[in-house]
């Protein structure tokens, strides 16, 4: 009774939806742990980062001490809480806090420099504090001093190199994470696959064959049977159905000669018209090349009953050919036919004199055989071209244990489904160097933005650097502080550049609402630089393309950077009017400049804009002079299509 119950559909169905919904729970609970340690993990890199800035503050207030003098007293409680802050921290990220979270990675290395640390602290730097503090002489706390700097520079440096270690293992689990997240959806790609074929395989399948048998018998058709494999409830219906059959088959016996013949017939040609509907169907879907290749020949073996399959493509300098997928053959097959001369063996004969060619090994042959048919026990060999447009692509291989002669019609059909390949091929091929030229060109773009902004930034804070540890090396400690100023604003400066090209890489628009995401790049610029900006919105047109869209926002964007970098402005408007033809204009009140001079470090911001313009067929102006404001005006002529 018990394995009749195993055995019922509704059982099997749902033994599978909770293996399924099991497998999935476990790979989610997989990601939510490594969220977790990556929060901690962060936790503890600002701590640590907090901790190097903290040896700094004690070395400034040591030194700003013994340089300006004053009351040694406030000093000394200042650098004691100081140090105090700076040990709780230490010991927080030893022990960790899951509540926050904040903990260090599970890693010896890790470990190990936690460890350097506070032993440097505990041996060395603080030591090194108390003797300065408990110093009484001026110039014997300067002695002490200049043996503290070099003391923490080392131990910055080993902060340093705990917070690289820390940032080296989240970058492991944040990899780690993705792979999950990926294999997440692949479980779900997978599992909605496997789904799928096995309703297949456990209801439409035996519908359909029940469906299959109660045709071919309204065709009078009464030799079917529909085969028993299971015990559930299609088996029962299976079992009846091919019950049913016997009876009428006895009844109808003397009308299966007349109709035999013509139902082989049709039979045929609904197998050809079926398997150039289904290749059609599936080449037309998007997949790789690869898979598109398997599936074609794997459709083909289960058609014509070949024993094994290749497909084979030839290489971009035409004397090569390549072999992409394989079914039924071995490794050893595989890797030595992986790459062929065209000419060589049958398969290069056949892509050299471009026709179709069917052989039979065990019979002689007038032409040179690398036999790596025959060792895998192949008797009939087939190759059929690839072509499209006229141009050999590549060819596919069925292979034989027993002798196999190929009909004209079937030639032709083989034939026929090698062009349908062809010209998938070359349309996948076509799509992939559309998608890399489109990375190009927005890569160039990119780069262009960062030179403009990130790259100058840190050009001038190398030469702040230079200047300040010129400064120390001639103990200029005055000349030293006046240049952190401008490292600061210099770090400022590229910090603000870092997000807002954050912010324009973000940004998207989404269901053709330009008006909404200019608002929303006004508002983000507005909260960020406390400059004005109003956008002021007229027209109904019908939208944009997506890609023309993108664009207009991105010179909109670009147009606001150039504000906050260059105008000294209080108000910044952007006007977008909608009628017959797209206008948009970003002006401001700032400064201005003279755009037949040199429009400084700006210019390559300009440059990003007129070729954004160009790419979407616009037309960029500039219009400005000294004192009275800059205006960049965008007209974009309507081509596109108008909204349904």
């Amino acid at each position: 009774m018990t394995g009749v119950v195993f055995q019922k559909l509704s059982f099997k169905l749902i033994g599978i939806l909770m293996v399924f919904f099991l497998v999935a729970l476990t790979a989610i609970g997989s990601t939510l742990y490594y969220s977790w340690q990556l929060e901690g993990g962060g936790a503890a890199i600002n701590d640590a980062g907090s901790e190097r800035m903290r040896s700094y503050r004690l070395a400034y207030l040591l030194s700003h001490n013994v340089s300006q003098g004053g009351d040694l007293s406030a000093m000394e409680r200042e650098v004691r809480l100081e140090m105090t802050a700076f040990e709780k921290v230490l010991r927080e990220l030893e022990r960790g806090d899951p509540a926050r979270p904040l903990f260090l990675p599970r890693d010896p290395a890790v470990n190990a420099q936690m460890e350097e640390l506070k032993e440097e602290w505990y041996g060395n730097i603080k030591p090194l504090l108390e003797e300065v503090l408990a110093s009484s002489s001026p110039e014997g706390r300067r002695q002490l001093l200049r043996a503290y700097r070099p003391a923490v520079e080392r131990y910055v440096s080993m902060i340093n190199e705990l917070v690289l270690r820390i940032e080296q293992d989240n970058a492991r689990k944040t990899s780690l994470l993705r792979s999950i997240q990926l294999s997440l959806v692949g479980l779900a790609m997978a599992g909605t696959a496997l789904l799928i074929y096995l309703m297949f395989v456990l209801i439409i399948r035996p519908i359909r064959k029940l469906q299959d048998g109660i045709r071919r018998m309204a065709a009078e058709d009464f030799s079917v049977r529909v085969p028993v494999r299971t015990r559930d409830e299609f088996g029962s219906l299976a079992f009846g159905f091919n019950q049913m059959a016997d009876h009428l088959e006895n009844l109808y016996a003397t009308l299966e000669q007349r109709v035999e013949a013509k139902t082989r017939s049709l039979e045929e040609k609904n197998e050809e018209l079926a398997l150039l509907y289904e290749i059609t169907a599936f080449l037309n879907e998007p997949a790789t090349v690869e898979e598109l290749c398997r599936r074609f020949i794997r459709r083909l073996m289960g058609q014509f009953g070949a024993h094994g399959g290749a497909v084979r493509l030839v290489a971009d300098n035409g004397q090569t050919l390549h072999l992409v997928v394989t079914e039924g053959l071995s490794e050893d097959f595989f890797r030595k036919e992986s790459c062929l001369e065209v000419g060589e063996c049958v398969c290069g004969g056949a892509a050299s004199e471009e026709k179709p060619i069917y052989l039979d090994l065990s019979q002689p042959l007038d032409r040179p055989l690398l036999y790596n048919c025959t060792k895998e026990g192949y008797r009939t060999v087939s190759v059929f071209t690839i072509r499209a447009k006229k141009r050999l692509l590549g060819i596919f291989n069925l292979y034989f244990y027993e002798g196999r002669a190929f009909q004209p019609q079937e030639v032709q059909l083989l034939e026929t489904v090698g062009q349908h390949l062809g010209v998938a091929i070359e349309n996948q091929r076509l799509v992939s160097r559309e998608k890399e030229l489109a990375i190009s060109e927005e890569r160039n773009l990119l780069a262009q933005e960062l030179h403009d902004s990130i790259a100058q930034g840190l050009a001038f804070l190398n030469i702040q650097v230079q200047l300040l540890e010129d400064s120390l090396k001639r103990g200029k400690e005055q000349e030293a502080l006046e240049t952190l100023p401008h490292i600061r604003e210099g770090v400022q400066e590229s910090y603000d550049d870092v997000r807002e090209l954050l912010v324009h890489f973000r940004t998207r628009v989404h269901q053709s609402d330009l008006e909404g995401a200019i608002r929303g790049s006004l508002d983000k610029f507005e909260g960020q630089t406390g400059i004005r900006a109003v956008l002021e919105a007229s027209g109904q047109g019908a939208p944009l393309e997506p890609e023309y869209e993108t664009q207009v926002l991105h010179i909109v964007q670009e147009a606001l950077s150039n504000v906050r970098k260059h105008s000294q402005a209080s108000e910044v408007t952007v006007t977008l009017e909608r009628d017959g033809s797209y206008i948009v204009s970003v002006r401001d009140n700032g400064r201005g400049f003279d755009p037949g001079g040199n429009p400084g470090d700006s210019h390559v911001g300009l440059d990003i804009m007129k070729e954004r313009a160009h790419r979407v067929g616009g037309k960029l102006e500039v219009i400005s002079s000294p004192g009275a404001g800059t205006e960049i005006r965008l007209t974009l002529a309507r081509m596109q299509k108008e909204a349904a």
